[in-house]
């Protein structure tokens, strides 16, 4: 299995001032070490919500670090502070909107709050970059979707949709575990 290069990114002034230590990048690898099969290597950047820094951030890890995937958490609200979008938007080549309209539709089923969110999913190069919301249970509920009290599928996740993305843009063949991410490929892609 070839190895993923992604880019996890945490967005905080008050992780980034030690105010509190950020939970954003170990909810990340906690989840992508659960549902990956291939092996992978994560760059790790825990910077303040400044959008030019976001931006330089960003750029580096797809033209410089040639990261597959970038999963960036916090600074999605509405906030003046929030700005990882306007930062994502800013840098990409391409627009998914699918991504942010499925993260809003997962995060609908536990807070009505989900509609303030402004969560991206975008491409740049060969990489694919989604802007995640910042708290550790909302990230595993946006990746991994919401499941029926015996594990059926309620609401994909959007991951189970982000290894077609990362094939069709030239990126590695990535496999899953599908009790917790269910990838889905067309049944003639394979």
């Amino acid at each position: 299995m070839e190895t993923i290069k992604i880019g996890l990114v945490s967005v905080s002034d008050r992780a980034f001032n030690g105010v509190y230590q950020d939970q954003g990048i170990p909810a990340l690898k906690d989840w992508l070490t659960m549902a990956l099969k291939n092996p992978f290597i994560c760059i790790e950047k825990l910077i303040p919500d400044e959008q030019d820094l976001i931006e330089k951030v960003l750029m580096d890890l797809v033209d410089i670090q040639k990261c597959d995937l970038i999963l960036t958490t916090g600074g999605t609200g509405p906030y003046p502070r929030d700005v990882t979008p306007d930062a994502t938007l800013n840098i990409a080549d391409r627009i998914i909107p699918g991504f942010g309209e499925q993260m809003r539709q997962v995060s609908l089923h536990f807070v009505p709050t989900a509609i303030l969110s402004r969560q991206v999913g975008v491409i740049r190069g060969n990489c694919l970059i989604l802007n995640l919301p910042g708290r550790p249970k909302a990230i595993a509920e946006t990746l991994s979707g919401v499941k029926t009290v015996d594990g059926q599928i309620k609401v994909h996740g959007i991951f189970a949709a982000v290894p077609l993305c990362i094939d069709a843009i030239g990126g590695p063949y990535i496999e899953t575990h599908h009790q917790i991410s269910e990838t889905f490929r067309p049944k003639n892609f394979d």
